[in-house]
């Protein structure tokens, strides 16, 4: 049997971080939780729980999940973020792995749940995440805020059943005030990376992720609030692109 050790990063998740843990208990040997100096109760209650508790600087998503994953205790990690949680019929997966590692990584699908509704259409499901893996052959990649973990080619992978719970949004503002913060992380990266923005991204590019989402991904069947998802996230990938050439601007490039 392997010992598996939950890695978790949080700030001010004092609000999601106990049901996070509550479903790593008897799936996990280890829980460790790395927090950017939050102002909440989240340490106080990750104390109740007597997780493996650091606190350090954060310089991205992906840097911060790459540091987190050197404090595990296991090369065998299964890293949530602290606002998901397992399906009891993901936890049983995940311990039948427990007693038979054959792969070195393992996918299962995230289920969102959006303002109290349950969302299975628009693109948010099946979200299939790979976040049980042999950390010794893979690294946090992607482009920020949008994190992915990559395996060395000639791995092997599997799919676990259940579903990994993920609680989005409580409320639109919420849900608009984090979109907000991914438009201006994703357009700083993307100038970064010294990426444009046209005046096609602008107008092309939202209607069809509107489309995309809404009637390819039958957002529609998710009712009002499949139609909010796919607008507001239309609104964003617009105003991503306005933030990339506002700042291209401002920095004279």
């Amino acid at each position: 049997m392997v010992q598996i050790s939950a890695v978790v990063i949080t700030f001010n998740e004092e609000k999601n971080i106990e049901r996070c843990i509550l479903s790593l208990q008897g799936v996990a040997d280890e829980i460790v939780v790395v927090d950017s100096f939050s102002k909440d109760r989240t340490e106080a209650i990750c104390a109740q729980y007597g997780v493996k508790f650091i606190q350090h600087a954060f310089a991205g998503h992906i840097q911060q999940k790459n540091w987190a994953i050197t404090q595990a205790s296991s090369p065998y990690v299964l890293s949530l973020d602290a606002d998901e949680a397992l399906s009891e019929e993901l936890r049983q997966s995940i311990l039948a792995v427990k007693n038979n590692w054959t792969d070195q990584g393992y996918f299962f699908n995230r289920l969102n749940n959006y303002c109290g509704q349950w969302i299975h259409h628009s693109g948010w499901y099946p979200d299939r995440k790979l976040r049980l893996w042999d950390a010794r052959l893979g690294q946090w990649a992607g482009a920020n805020p949008h994190d992915r973990y990559e395996l060395q080619a000639g791995t092997t992978t599997k799919f676990l059943k259940g579903d990994l719970l993920h609680y989005t949004s409580s409320s639109f503002k919420e849900h608009f005030d984090v979109l907000y913060k991914y438009a201006e992380i994703g357009a700083k990266e993307m100038v970064r990376q010294g990426k444009r923005s046209t005046w096609f991204n602008l107008v092309f590019n939202p209607w069809f992720k509107f489309f995309k989402m809404y009637i390819l991904k039958q957002g529609y069947r998710d009712g009002l609030y499949g139609l909010i998802i796919c607008a507001s996230t239309a609104w964003f990938t617009f105003w991503k692109y306005v933030l990339v050439r506002y700042y291209r601007d401002i920095e004279g490039r």
